[in-house]
């Protein structure tokens, strides 16, 4: 039941990202090279975060520092986990937002930035949840998710739009 709440709550947060990236967030259309970008540097900071973390763990244990498997449930397995789960979901976005910010055009740069600073906290969360207790790392992972789908979507029903007579 947690992690289901988890999703819905995630999916809210994905709606509420967009939203607030094509109503509150006003970024000039001349400038969506240089915020695409830059819209990727929340996220790649978490990300540096987690690598860094990762190594430090492994610095500082004898077990592991020779590159040796994580024990099943450790704290160091678990950021492991957080850390390719992310690294998943980064290509993802990579894959999408750029093509949407371009395809929603007058929203598309304020959209972008609302999905990397979103996905950062996003990832942090689900990053916490997952050491607090796995099933809290529902909505971390829904809500770093959820906005990358939706986007879109949104830009395919966009370029659907444009494009029909």
């Amino acid at each position: 039941m947690k992690i289901a709440i988890g999703m819905a709550a995630g999916l809210i947060w994905g709606i509420a990202v967009l939203w607030v990236g094509a109503r509150l967030i006003e970024v000039p259309v001349f400038a969506l090279i240089p915020t695409v970008m830059s819209a990727f540097m929340a996220p790649g900071v978490v990300m540096a975060l987690m690598v860094g973390r990762l190594a430090q763990r492994r610095f500082f244990d004898d077990t592991i520092i020779d590159g040796a498997a994580f024990t099943p449930g450790s704290a160091a397995e678990i950021d492991q986990r957080v850390l390719a789960n992310t690294a998943e979901q980064l290509v993802l976005a990579l894959c999408i937002w750029p093509a949407a910010a371009v395809i929603l055009q007058g929203d598309g740069p304020g959209v972008i930035i609302a999905l990397g600073l979103g996905f950062a906290v996003a990832r942090l969360l689900f990053w916490l949840g997952y050491h607090l207790s796995p099933p809290l790392r529902g909505f971390g992972f829904a809500a770093s998710f959820y906005p990358t789908v939706l986007v879109a979507i949104w830009a395919v029903l966009r370029l659907a739009s444009i494009s029909a007579p």
